[in-house]
């Protein structure tokens, strides 16, 4: 145990250094993948666009699963698996919530497409999966509806 500590904080000091020497700029590498545009769009047809995926089609090889009444929209249980070849990356939106574009993530070489996480519902709405595979984009959705809290409660 006492080794584990030791190489955390060995590697957190050689950490501090780069940053302190200005050798590494975490800010800088986060704004280069940020898609402002996107993320601040306010209909869902401007997010899905600006996010790279406009023009989506319907298809069953997208498995969705989401419940059907969430009962803390602040905690939503989301779960997607693409079955599409050569699938790149996978985004949620959720349609009425006041920025759609939820979370978008990008597969390196080879990772299978699954994400399973949670987000937060302004309120009872439809829940988007949009996939880029193979150079064309993917969607399916459902409706949740949301019982308490969420984004403005």
């Amino acid at each position: 145990m006492n080794q584990m500590r030791r190489a955390f904080l060995k590697g957190a000091g050689a950490l501090a250094a780069l940053l302190s020497a200005g050798l590494l700029d975490p800010i800088a590498a986060f704004a280069a993948t940020w898609n402002k545009t996107a993320f601040s769009a306010k209909t869902l047809e401007d997010a899905m666009q600006a996010a790279g995926y406009g023009n989506a089609v319907e298809s069953p090889d997208i498995l969705l699963k989401v419940p059907d009444i969430a009962e803390d929209g602040a905690i939503v249980p989301v779960e997607a698996t693409s079955n599409i070849p050569d699938t790149v990356s996978m985004a949620f939106f959720s349609e009425k919530n006041p920025n759609p574009l939820v979370a978008d993530f990008t597969f390196s070489n080879g990772a299978e497409p699954f994400l399973a996480t949670h987000i937060k519902m302004a309120k009872t709405c439809i829940v988007r999966v949009a996939v880029k595979a193979g150079g064309k984009n993917y969607m399916t959705n459902k409706e949740v509806k949301v019982t308490l809290g969420g984004c403005g409660g």
